[in-house]
């Protein structure tokens, strides 16, 4: 990872230590591997953050998601049955947490994603969430730099 401004982790890695822990919780958590990579993907997508999309791209690439689906992420409403029940509700979830300013986390959003989660798995879904928020805010004030294709 490089950074055209500070490195975060040299500056503070108790800090970033720490933030990593919330993320492995989540990786711990009962809510499958690719959802939460799609849920990444499209907060990183909605902040502009380049290093997180190109991480979560590959490592999506890798998990065995097909390209179609990775490029209609940020179309995931008009493609039809590409993303799942789950995917859809989690995608929605990670849209109006990370846009709360705007949306105010309605009511309505918060029965359409009760349908899908238990309790816990929501909660864990919005920690996972914030914490992609966090992690987008980080690279892009500091310029970390995307993952190159070579």
């Amino acid at each position: 990872m490089t950074f055209e401004r500070t490195n975060y982790y040299a500056a503070s890695p108790d800090g970033m230590k720490r933030m990593a822990a919330v993320y492995d919780y989540v990786a711990r958590s009962d809510l499958p591997s690719r959802l939460l990579l799609l849920v990444y993907l499209r907060v990183s997508q909605i902040n502009g953050c380049a290093y997180c999309i190109s991480l979560h791209t590959k490592e999506l690439l890798e998990a065995g998601v097909d390209m179609t689906k990775l490029a209609l992420v940020t179309a995931w409403r008009e493609a039809g049955d590409i993303f799942d029940d789950r995917e859809r509700a989690a995608l929605a979830w990670a849209e109006t947490v990370t846009r709360v300013e705007e949306t105010h986390v309605s009511a309505d959003e918060y029965s359409a994603a009760a349908e899908m989660f238990s309790e816990s798995q929501l909660v864990d879904l919005t920690i996972a969430i914030g914490i992609m928020n966090a992690y987008n805010r980080m690279a892009i004030s500091f310029r970390a730099r995307p993952l190159s294709a070579a």
